[in-house]
């Protein structure tokens, strides 16, 4: 019998503690150039804290849903038909400069559909593999019917084009797959099939490729197609140990690029430095180790494998969003979960974290 009766006090104070950061890292990287584009220094936290009560809201309401309502095919159905119709609405409202991504409801209120995709994405996986862990090396059966939903969304997504969340739903789809006990050959196989595609989207597309070459030598191009990476080794750069100070950054100022979103970890390490810096990464650490404890310690594998799944999907997107900042990796628009400036990702993180939580209820 499971013999925890709470949720866990620890992942649900770090989750706060990270939104709590991320309203104030969101105002200090946007408050100049919201002044100068919308004559409110607020307007970009208002509506991160708008989007943060919403999701606070929901982590509290589902926390206290029984995860056990996730494993109906109605739900899973249902979710899915979503997901995959608001993924291709996309592709039907104006976008901007060749991308579509958000759904659009009046001049004020933007929905991006990829978001939604995460957790969907990993409740499909638990529901479909929970009852098929003794059969996860039939793959005409078991593992080709649990692709096809994973595969849609990824090229849907890839096609918007939106490469870098693509990137993470493979990833956690991998990762869950090979938890349900996959052998490793398939997925080398799978791999080895998507190497390819992957190869295609990043050097037959001109500005993917571009990427590329200014990754592997970002001086080539200061000015240019290497301006994004040069400003934020600058600003990681210039942070030193602590930091020139809360709101004493730079480099926000019109020269790090999509300060508030993408690259709010650079102003985390011009503003408070080396410490902190790595003070988020243990913070990320920490939801790690409480997020992999629910899963592992859950004797249902329907609910080992979402809490797994809802925990790889932060990870990976914080994984890839400070490597970028880092040039670690190649430029990718992924968010730095609970923390970037972004709506929709943050709404559906919390929401997640909510049915994490839930989860943590009866774990052992």
């Amino acid at each position: 019998m499971a013999k925890r009766v709470g949720i866990d006090k620890w992942m649900f104070f770090t989750t706060l503690l990270l939104v709590v950061v991320g309203l104030a890292m969101v105002f200090s990287a946007s408050a100049v150039v919201a002044q100068e584009r919308f004559h409110s220094e607020f307007a970009d936290v208002g509506r991160q804290a708008g989007w943060a009560l919403g999701g606070v809201m929901a982590m509290l309401a589902l926390m206290n849903v029984d995860y056990s309502v996730y494993k109906s095919p109605r739900f899973i159905y249902t979710a899915l038909c979503v997901t995959t119709l608001l993924l291709v609405l996309v592709f039907f409202i104006p976008g901007s400069h060749n991308v579509h991504r958000w759904v659009r409801f009046g001049s004020h209120f933007t929905f991006q559909p990829s978001e939604l995709a995460k957790p969907v994405l990993v409740l499909f996986l638990a529901w479909f593999l929970h009852t098929r862990l003794d059969d996860m090396a039939d793959w005409k059966h078991t593992l080709v019917p649990a692709a096809i939903i994973p595969v849609a969304f990824v090229l849907l997504i890839a096609k918007q084009p939106d490469l870098g969340t693509a990137l993470v739903l493979l990833g956690v789809t991998a990762m869950m797959l090979v938890l349900a006990g996959m052998e490793w050959k398939y997925l080398f196989a799978g791999v080895c099939a998507t190497l390819p595609g992957l190869a295609a989207m990043l050097l037959m597309v001109a500005w993917r490729r571009q990427r590329m070459l200014v990754f592997l030598n970002p001086e080539a191009d200061p000015q240019g197609a290497g301006f994004h990476i040069n400003q934020s080794l600058i600003a990681v750069g210039t942070g030193g140990l602590t930091g020139v100070g809360y709101m004493e950054g730079i480099q926000k100022l019109f020269f790090l690029p999509e300060a508030s979103t993408d690259f709010i970890f650079a102003n985390i390490a011009e503003e408070l430095g080396f410490i902190g810096a790595i003070s988020i990464v243990l913070l990320f650490v920490m939801l790690a180790v409480r997020g992999f404890r629910t899963a592992f310690h859950s004797k249902d594998p329907f609910a080992r494998l979402a809490a797994f799944g809802i925990t790889v999907s932060i990870l990976l997107q914080a994984f890839f969003n400070i490597s970028v900042v880092l040039s670690l990796v190649p430029t990718k628009g992924i968010p730095l979960p609970l923390i970037s400036s972004g709506g929709t990702s943050l709404f559906f993180t919390l929401a997640s974290i909510g049915i994490l939580l839930n989860i943590s209820k009866k774990a052992d």
